[in-house]
């Protein structure tokens, strides 16, 4: 894809002066956050499939300032923040980050590293793509909660100058019904939030405007696809999925590194804006502020044309140049969605699905069509997910026009569910496969002690009964099972005498549901009593899968062994 924008210029802070500058550029800002709107509108190109599935901003414009050559000075610790006045080099200056955002990066980080380990997101990339989207939040300008004081929107992608995406959230985010617009300090679009969206703060929501849950979302946005940043590939992958530029990646991984070599936090609303931007080609604010006064358009009209003979010659041939007929796009011939081998979707609960979906991108003509974006959405009452934790992948189809979807993997919600697919950039009829998720099961019970169970009329057993399940060999972990006291062998109905169980009210029971084998497949069952009937009984356990364990009880009356001992007076010589 080619870069969305036009000329990119580079601003960056490199001296004393251009630093001050960017500080001046904080206070200048104030005036178009109070409108909502600190993107100004220009010129840019749409995506060449004319796709309305992009990128985590949609594509939206940037900053494109570049850091320092300088080195960062950070102070000793996060804790500590230079004084409001106190004069620092331009590498400090811009090495500060507002505290609240600081924090909420490294959160992010913190639980980025605990649910997708593999990832290694480090928190100094959220704080670049947060510089390059937002200035970090403009500055810190952000309350207490992580909220930013007032909405940070990018422009209205509506295609003139931007990539089209047609409203998705009722304007709920953006305050837009028609366009959508990027959202929030990570500039989310609110298609993209509908499934990356997440809660940093623990506040019940999901708001992109708050920079702990927008933090959150872009880690899990990076990290998804089985993505190893720590790698060069894996790194370059994610950053472009935010915003399909090479500039933006090459803005992006200038800021990593800088903040790599040092940070510190500053107050909040105290922080460095950014000046320069991806939309603006001339340096100037590109959006007028007031419409032009008839003095400065008089000269204009009343001024001769020079050389009007020549125009005549020239007009005829300006419609037919200005609308030249559009090459189609491969998005553009693609008539249907097909199958493209995929087996039966099964798996156990907990257990990673072993087929993945496979679909092709055709014509009319049923020819596939390569380098196509599929979107492939899990559907239905289900925790069930893509690899790498995401309900949402999209795949571009290989050279023989199809594309594989990422590995499924089940939750513990059983039942079916969907996965639908979809193509990007057209609105062509879908294509749904079923999926079904089996309940955990086991094929193998056996006790875990062998001292034989027996107890006295009116007693308790000494010994709990445990058992240990295993499926093909394996630990069968979290596997419903079900314990009843049966009359016999081939009587599996419940016992009404014998052994019994108590419920938690100390009432008698002998049938015991909703049991489940712990992590290591054991089932240990609570204390067993035994009533005034003396006999052999029998425990009966199964368990999803078909398992069978029964186990024997023994209630029998003390044995007297007073008269096995022989008698004082019995001796040899008497």
């Amino acid at each position: 894809m080619t870069a969305h924008f036009g000329r990119r210029l580079r601003k960056g802070a490199a001296t004393t002066a251009v630093a001050a500058a960017a500080v001046a550029a904080l206070s200048a800002s104030q005036a178009p956050a109070v409108t909502g709107n600190d993107r100004p509108t220009a010129a840019g190109q749409t995506t060449p499939d004319g796709s309305t599935d992009h990128s985590a901003t949609g594509d939206s414009p940037y900053y494109t300032d570049l850091p320092p050559l300088s080195s960062p000075l950070p102070s000793p610790s996060d804790s500590q923040s230079p004084s409001i006045g106190t004069p620092v080099s331009v590498g400090e200056a811009e090495a500060g980050i507002p505290a609240t955002i600081l924090d909420a990066y490294k959160k992010a980080e913190t639980e980025l590293a605990a649910s997708k380990p593999g990832c290694n997101l480090p928190w100094q990339l959220l704080a670049a793509i947060g510089k390059v989207e937002s200035g970090q939040a403009r500055g810190g300008q952000v309350d207490a909660s992580g909220t930013t004081t007032s909405k940070i929107l990018g422009p209205a992608l509506d295609g003139n100058g931007f990539a089209l995406i047609k409203d998705t959230d009722n304007g709920a985010y953006d305050g837009n019904s028609t366009y959508d617009q990027a959202v929030g300090p990570m500039q989310f679009i609110p298609s993209t939030w509908a499934w990356a969206g997440r809660d940093g703060n623990g506040d019940g929501k999901k708001d992109p405007n708050n920079i702990y849950d927008a933090a959150l979302a872009a880690g899990h946005y990076l990290c998804r696809n089985d993505w190893n940043l720590s790698t060069d590939a894996g790194l370059r992958s994610a950053i472009l999925s935010y915003n399909n530029s090479t500039d933006y990646l090459n803005t992006v991984l200038s800021w990593l590194e800088y903040y790599r070599k040092g940070t510190h936090s500053v107050p909040d609303g105290t922080g460095t804006l950014p000046s320069g931007r991806s939309d603006d080609n001339s340096g100037a604010n590109p959006t007028p502020t007031a419409t032009p006064s008839p003095s400065t358009t008089t000269p204009a009209t009343s001024t001769p044309n020079p050389s009007p003979t020549p125009k005549p010659s020239t007009s005829p041939t300006t419609p037919a140049s200005s609308t030249p007929t559009p090459t189609p796009t491969p998005t553009d011939t693609v008539a249907k969605l097909a199958d493209a081998g995929t087996a039966k979707l099964a798996a156990m609960a907990g257990d990673a699905f072993s087929k993945k979906i496979s679909t092709s991108a055709k014509t009319s003509a049923g020819k596939t069509v390569a380098k196509v974006r599929i979107r492939f959405t899990i559907v239905g009452d289900t925790d069930a997910m893509f690899t790498g934790g995401e309900k949402v992948a999209v795949v571009v189809t290989n050279a023989s026009g199809v594309a594989v979807a990422p590995a499924l993997q089940a939750g513990e919600t059983t039942g079916d569910f969907t996965v639908r697919a979809t193509l990007v950039g057209r609105a062509i009829a879908g294509l749904d496969y079923t999926a079904s998720v089996t309940p955990r099961v086991a094929d193998t019970l056996a006790r875990t002690g062998t001292t034989a169970l027996t107890c006295t009329p009116g007693g308790e057993f000494a010994d709990q009964v445990e058992v240990k399940a295993t499926y093909k060999g394996a630990v069968a972990d979290k596997v419903g099972a079900t314990a009843t006291l049966i009359k016999a062998a081939d009587d599996t109905t419940e016992n009404d005498k014998g052994p019994y169980f108590k419920d938690a009210d100390g009432k008698t029971i002998r049938t015991l549901t909703g049991l489940a084998t712990d992590a290591g497949g054991l089932l240990k069952l609570p204390k067993l009593y035994a009533d005034d009937t003396t006999g052999t009984f029998l425990l009966q356990i199964t368990t999803t899968g078909g398992a069978i364990l029964t186990v024997e009880l023994t209630v029998a009356a003390a044995t007297d062994t007073s008269s096995a001992s022989p008698s004082p007076s019995a001796s040899p010589s008497a």
